[in-house]
């Protein structure tokens, strides 16, 4: 039995991946298309949600798991849907393992394909640390380029759920919402209720939210570099008109993510933005 954390390149679905493994047999792995966490299992349980229908051809880009939307979030902007980012190759650093820990950094530089949507030298950089019972995925934005950098953009996580009539997500009381299918705007109720499409954008809270699925529990904490949490579920008429996931998918999921949506993030030339999403088992 391995006394310490492991690393293996693997081939998933066709696409480069890297896997990590925790000695608890806690593991994630990450397909270098996207920089996309693709699994992430935690207590012998999947807690991300994968699309069975989702195209793997190294160009598309992957539903489910962690999406890195970058440099746009949404249509927001000129830029593809959620920016180009999780259409294009990203490069693995060397893994670093320890006892109980294991971390992996992919990058992505401009370069002729950024350029065509996207007049301007960057580095972006995707860290992923796997810990017992806990993942913690960071974006790292660096401006290389001699003007202001601007972006918007969100890790978007697709949680699996037993049943999304069942989960309740706690946290988001109070907090400023803005309901993108009603264009309404309230606060947030203490315990949010999944029944219908749901597609809101909060506030962000420094206090963490709880995503209750049954028995099943997880902690959902962002950096508050990351201004808003988008909550998002496409409900039945909407799932079945996508034709990367099954009809009933949405039964089985729930986005959480930390995200960049009304206000663009600024980088001075020479400087670097950096925020995190922590996801623990409790």
């Amino acid at each position: 039995m391995s006394t310490g954390a492991t690393s293996r390149e693997l081939d998933f679905a066709g696409l480069p991946a890297t896997e990590l493994q925790l000695p608890c047999g806690d593991r994630v792995v990450v397909a270098h298309h996207g920089a996309h966490v693709l699994s992430w299992v935690a207590g012998g349980r999947e807690r991300l949600y994968l699309s069975p229908q989702s195209v793997m051809d190294g160009h598309a880009a992957i539903r489910g798991g962690i999406p890195v939307c970058f440099p746009q979030f949404n249509q927001r902007g000129d830029l593809p849907k959620h920016g180009f980012a999780r259409h294009l190759s990203w490069t693995a650093k060397p893994v670093r393992l320890a006892a109980d820990k294991a971390h992996l950094a992919l990058h992505l530089t401009d370069s002729a394909a950024t350029r065509q949507w996207w007049d301007q030298a960057f580095e972006a950089l995707l860290l992923v640390e796997l810990t017992p019972g806990a993942l913690q995925v960071q974006l790292v934005v660096r401006n290389t380029d001699s003007k202001p950098l601007s972006f918007t953009g969100a890790l978007h996580i697709y949680f699996a759920v037993s049943d999304v009539a069942q989960a309740r997500l706690l946290g988001l009381g109070g907090r400023a919402e803005w309901d993108a299918v009603t264009d309404h705007h309230d606060s947030g109720a203490p315990e949010l209720h999944f029944v219908g499409e749901f597609d809101r954008v909060y506030a962000a809270s420094d206090a963490g939210y709880t995503l209750q699925d049954g028995p099943h529990r997880l902690s959902i904490e962002q950096d508050l570099d990351w201004a808003q949490t988008v909550v998002w579920n496409p409900g039945a008429a909407k799932c079945a008109t996508l034709a990367d996931m099954p009809a009933q998918a949405w039964q089985h999921m729930l986005c959480v993510e930390a995200a960049q949506v009304f206000e663009p993030v600024q980088v001075p030339a020479g400087d670097f933005w950096q925020g995190a999403q922590r996801l623990a088992v409790v």
